[in-house]
């Protein structure tokens, strides 16, 4: 089995993405589609992301919700007089 210091270098062809070794060759040529590796445009670096890493920050253990308050009961004014008759309107009860 060969080493990797008599394979030479290890590329990926910038045209048809093929990987291979230049076998320590002076110009290292694609063996598929024959793109000298060296015109190869200059990398682009991949775009950084915009949103903060979450792994780095500790997060605060979450807090349960608290149980929501109870309704108070409300009282309904009867619309009925102490001797069971109907009143004509809520402020009549107010005025007996």
């Amino acid at each position: 089995m060969a080493t990797a210091a008599e394979l030479g270098s290890k590329f990926t062809c910038f045209k048809c993405e093929c990987k291979f070794y230049d076998l320590g060759a002076p110009e290292p040529l694609c063996p598929r589609c024959g793109a000298d590796q060296r015109e190869a445009p200059a990398p682009v670096a991949p775009p950084r992301s915009r949103r903060k890493s979450t792994a780095k920050k500790k997060r605060a253990p979450a807090k349960k919700a608290a149980p929501a308050p109870a309704k108070p009961v409300v009282e309904e004014k009867s619309l009925l007089d102490a001797e069971g008759d109907l009143l004509d309107s809520p402020d009549d009860a107010a005025e007996k």
